[in-house]
C-alpha cells in the first residue's frame, strides 16, 4: 500500500521503505556506540544526513529493559537544545521524538520537532491521545507489555500467538486515535518490548498482518538481544543480523526502519527496490 505523512504541510510519502535514524541522548541505552549529548548531537544528526536518513528520531530517556524513570525537566533540558540545534544547522530534517509523556510532546513540537514516537502507545500517559489530536501530527504508536522496568522479566502472551494478540490491542487504540480526528499514525509491534526472543521472532514472521490497520508499519530491530544473543554475539556485532532482519521485514511490508546504522539500511532499500523492480 501507498502511504504519506502530513509533516506540518510536507508530504513525506512511502513509495519506498523510509530510513529513521537513531540520536540517543542518553549515556544508558543499550547500545554503547549509539550514545551522545547534546554537545555532540549535531555530529550524529550530520552523520545520519549525509547517510540519507528520512527522519531523525531523538530520544532523552534510555528504554533499554530496567532502565531507570528519568524526571520531565531532564528530558527537556537535553530534547530542546537538541532540537534547536538541529533545526538551526538543518532545517529540512523531518525530527521525531522518543516520549511518553503529553508535556514533553506539546513542549517537543513548540520548538520545532515533527512527530511523536510513544513507546508506551499512549498506556503511560492518559493525556497523549488528546494531545496528540490536539496537536494535530504524526503518531508512532508502539507496543509495550509493562513498562522498561519491569516489562523483561515475564513476558506472557494468553495464547500461542502474540502477533494476533498485539494486532488486536493497537487496532482498538487505532480506532480511538481516528475518533479523536488522528490522521497520521504509525504502527510499531514494539520488537523487545515485553517479549520474549520467540515473541520477536513470531511478530517479525508474521509482520504482514499488521497491514489489517492500513496505516505504515515501523519497526525497531537494529543491533537488538533478539538479533546478538541468538547469534550469541554482542550488539556491536549485531550489524549483518540487523540487516537480514530489515530485509525480511520490507518483503513484509515494513515502511520505516529505525536504527543505528542509516547507511546499511539505505543500501538495503536501494537493493531491495532494485530485485523488486527486475
Amino acid at each position: 500500500m501507498n502511504f504519506s505523512l502530513n509533516i506540518k504541510g510536507r508530504l513525506l510519502s512511502f513509495d519506498q521503505a523510509r530510513v529513521m535514524g537513531i540520536i540517543n541522548l542518553t549515556d544508558d541505552s543499550f547500545y554503547a556506540k549509539s550514545r551522545t549529548d547534546v554537545s555532540r548531537v549535531l555530529q550524529q544528526a550530520s552523520k545520519h544526513m549525509a547517510e540519507g536518513a528520512d527522519i531523525l528520531d531523538l530520544g532523552a530517556f534510555s528504554s533499554r529493559p530496567g532502565a531507570s524513570e528519568v524526571g520531565i525537566q531532564n528530558e527537556l533540558d537535553k530534547l530542546i537544545p537538541a532540537i534547536e540545534a538541529i533545526k538551526s544547522e538543518y532545517p529540512q530534517a523531518i525530527i521525531s521524538v522518543d516520549t511518553y509523556r503529553s508535556s514533553v510532546a506539546k513542549a517537543v513540537i513548540a520548538a520545532g520537532a515533527h512527530i511523536i514516537n510513544d513507546i508506551s502507545g499512549g498506556d503511560m500517559d492518559s493525556n497523549m491521545f488528546k494531545t496528540i489530536a490536539e496537536l494535530n501530527v504524526p503518531y508512532i504508536m508502539m507496543h509495550m507489555q509493562g513498562t522498561p522496568q519491569n516489562m523483561q522479566e515475564n513476558p506472557k502472551y494468553i495464547s500461542d500467538n502474540p502477533t494476533f494478540e498485539i494486532c488486536k490491542i493497537m487496532s482498538q487504540k487505532f480506532y480511538a486515535l481516528r475518533q479523536l480526528g488522528v490522521k497520521d499514525v504509525i504502527v510499531d509491534p514494539g520488537f523487545g518490548f515485553g517479549k520474549t526472543i520467540e515473541h520477536n521472532f513470531h511478530i517479525l514472521k508474521h509482520l504482514e498482518h499488521f497491514q489489517m490497520l492500513n496505516c505504515p508499519i515501523l519497526v525497531g530491530l537494529s543491533r537488538k538481544s533478539m538479533i546478538y544473543k541468538t547469534l550469541n554475539s554482542t550488539p556491536e556485532d549485531a550489524l549483518n543480523g540487523t540487516s537480514f532482519c530489515h530485509t525480511i521485514a520490507i518483503e513484509k511490508g515494513a515502511k520505516i526502519l529505525r536504527v543505528h546504522d542509516v547507511k546499511a539500511a539505505k543500501e538495503l532499500i536501494t537493493l531491495h527496490q532494485k530485485m523488486t523492480q527486475a
